[in-house]
């Protein structure tokens, strides 16, 4: 089965999060997709996570290590799509562009993020937990 993994998935598994070991376990043995500005946005989080100070410059080089080694197929998207689906339920952009790639895919997403998830349920989009 292909599956919509969110950007804060990736990052868990690379940060060694607690959620990593259910993170695995759900997506073990399927494909791994997500929207074109995946390593974008993941590189921004890190820089994000060092300009408060809460990684160093050696974990940020191994946190995107990490999830480089990650199998994923980067998927073009709809953007008009996705910003009119942020606009519709006042998400950011970014976490509209992973639904809409779930939508178009007509695939799981898994994400940790709460909201997305209540969007994604009224989506019809199935949510892998």
């Amino acid at each position: 089965m292909k599956i919509v993994a969110d950007t804060n998935t990736f990052l868990a598994v690379a940060l060694d999060e607690p959620e990593r070991p259910a993170i695995i376990a759900l997506t073990a043995r399927h494909t791994l997709a997500a929207p074109e500005i995946l390593p974008y946005e993941a590189g921004n989080a890190l820089t994000a996570l060092f300009k408060r100070k809460m990684l160093s410059h050696a974990e940020i080089a191994a946190a995107w290590s990490t999830i480089q080694s990650i199998a994923v197929e980067l998927h073009p998207i709809d953007i008009a799509s996705a910003l009119n689906l942020a606009v519709r339920y006042n998400l950011y952009a970014y976490d509209a562009y992973f639904l809409e790639c779930a939508l178009s895919l007509r695939v799981p997403l898994l994400t940790l993020d709460k909201e997305m998830k209540r969007v994604a349920k009224m989506l019809s989009i199935q949510i892998l937990e």
